[in-house]
């Protein structure tokens, strides 16, 4: 099978990606069943609780409200490729012209227009910042010795995946 069937029953080919089959509740679903750090956390945090984390953190910096859904979305890739860890993806070359190609169809997609050089790093910024204060609550060690300084007083707990699922969905619907 070169396709995946998506949690709303589309056939879905994450090499070969087709525009109109991406769906914001199959990104919504999968993401809050996909646990961060591989699983090796304290208890179960998804993606999608980290990508509404990056979303309302990018809010509480004053960004723009592309970037904004750009750190919602900056992780979609993942509902359809699942995810690999950092070590390892590095050396994944194709993966990462995979992954990087379908997840600027996503933000094309919800952004209607390519993120700017500067907008990207705004994302990128929220991401990596989010990382380091994330697994220093849910890692059994911190990642860097840095302490990151968050705006938007995220908390970093289990909660119930279809509750995240929707919470993310609602956060999406506010951005049109």
């Amino acid at each position: 099978m070169s396709s995946i069937l998506t949690f709303t029953g589309k056939h879905f080919d994450p090499t070969n990606p087709e525009e109109n089959l991406i769906n914001l509740s199959d990104i919504g679903h999968a993401l809050s069943l996909i646990c961060r750090g591989n699983g090796h956390v304290k208890y179960f945090y998804s993606v999608a609780q980290h990508s509404i984390a990056c979303c309302q953190e990018a809010q509480a910096r004053g960004y723009s409200d592309r970037v904004q859904l750009a750190c919602l979305l900056h992780d979609a890739s993942e509902a359809y490729m699942s995810d690999v860890t950092r070590p390892v993806k590095a050396l994944l070359t194709e993966y990462l012209k995979v992954e990087e190609n379908l997840q600027n169809m996503i933000w094309n997609k919800y952004l209607k227009t390519p993120l700017t050089k500067e907008e990207k790093q705004q994302v990128f910024e929220v991401d990596d910042d989010m990382l380091a204060y994330e697994f220093a609550q849910i890692m059994p060690e911190k990642i860097s010795d840095a302490e990151v300084e968050l705006k938007a007083g995220i908390v970093c707990s289990f909660k119930n995946m279809s509750e995240v699922e929707d919470e993310f969905l609602e956060l999406a619907k506010t951005y049109g």
